[in-house]
């Protein structure tokens, strides 16, 4: 009988976390809907904004691609919170775009400031600048060794690495979506092994590993996008760049020190060590927290902007002429002057034509037409 009560106790007390998970399941995940339906209406009425003003394709593609980290989060976080056991798989795929858009992002801007060519011309504009200033008296020397500690400047002064400031922002970009993909599957494989333990510090387990791996690449690939926009920002200025990268960072960087928080506050008891309650406790935050996400972009990604389209930059008006002299009608000859201009407009998305012909027959007759095509 003793044994039997004690089995029950013990039942009881590992069930507690699970019972209180069971009651706050159905009206959290109502209201984690309710704020996900927000986000994602949201960011698919700003997205079609934006493919309805496509006017400038090299910044806006690279603006749908960030923007759409909105509705994958929420969509996939409703998932996971519906039923945990598509949490690790939701968790995977949220995982790889968000590496996608920090890349996009940092694509972004390099698409505002003229593509690579020109923002490498401004790098080494800059830097040749900044080395031929005598900024102390031993300036030659600093001249000939500023190239040899590249590394080092990137920490002290970007701004004199030139083109190499660039391949070091777009690497820390590429490591990043290659480790956190790396990673996500890796995970995967580590659960069906039974060794991953998501949440447990625990030296037998993958996760605290995967989590410092993830941290450092993470970290290294904003800080190089950091160094990047301390460098550009004045030539950024237009877009608000500011704005731009408080929004997506706190996406990127907020969520993912939010579910380490989540572990460590499981690890030192802080919250019930019931695995569906952390991972549930943190895609209800992602829900409120991407309809603020969805909020602030409609403001910081508007397409306001690209609502008009620069006329010499997108136009392209070209003319070109000729003239005869002879006009046959049967076995006569008569003595004519023909003259066609042909003018052609090229814009984004139009192809017009116009041909505007002048006759001049014998005696002065005038004939002129007007072909558009």
């Amino acid at each position: 009988m003793e044994m039997v009560i004690n089995n029950d106790d013990y039942y009881s007390s590992v069930s507690e976390s699970e019972i209180m998970y069971r009651k706050i399941h159905e009206p959290g995940l109502i209201v984690a809907s309710c704020f996900a339906l927000v986000a994602f209406s949201l960011s698919i009425f700003l997205i079609f904004q934006h493919l309805r003003s496509y006017t400038n394709p090299p910044e806006q593609k690279w603006i749908v691609a960030v923007l759409f980290i909105v509705p994958a989060y929420a969509t996939e976080s409703v998932i996971s919170l519906w039923n945990p056991k598509f949490s690790l798989a939701c968790d995977i795929l949220r995982n790889c775009y968000e590496a996608f858009a920090l890349y996009s992002f940092g694509s972004y801007l390099i698409a505002c400031l003229g593509g690579e060519r020109s923002v490498i011309e401004e790098l080494e504009n800059e830097s040749r600048k900044l080395l031929n200033k005598p900024l102390i008296e031993e300036a030659s020397e600093n001249h000939i060794n500023e190239r040899n500690r590249s590394f080092w400047n990137f920490f002290t002064r970007p701004c004199v690495l030139g083109k190499e400031l660039l391949t070091i922002e777009k690497f820390g970009l590429v490591q990043y979506m290659i480790l956190k993909t790396v990673c996500a599957f890796l995970a995967l494989l580590l659960e069906l092994l039974g060794v991953y333990g998501d949440g447990e510090f625990k030296w037998y387990y993958g996760y605290p590993y995967l989590a410092v791996v993830l941290n450092f690449s993470q970290m290294w690939a904003l800080y190089c996008l950091v160094q990047f926009y301390n460098v550009t920002h004045e030539r950024l200025q237009p877009i608000k760049p500011l704005a731009k990268f408080i929004s997506f960072k706190a996406i990127v960087f907020a969520t993912w020190w939010q579910g380490v928080a989540i572990a460590l506050l499981r690890a030192f008891g802080a919250i019930p060590k019931q695995g569906e309650l952390q991972s549930g406790l943190q895609d209800f935050l992602i829900c409120i927290e991407m309809a603020i996400a969805a909020v602030a972009h409609m403001y910081v990604f508007s397409t306001e902007r690209y609502h008009y389209v620069p006329a010499i930059k997108h136009w392209s008006v070209t003319a070109e002429s000729s003239r005869e002299v002879k006009l046959e009608d049967g076995d006569n000859d008569t003595p004519a002057a023909l003259e066609k201009q042909e003018i052609k407009v090229e814009a984004p998305g139009t192809s017009v034509t116009e041909s505007v012909q002048d006759i001049v027959l014998e005696g002065g007759h005038h004939v002129s037409t007007t072909i558009f095509s």
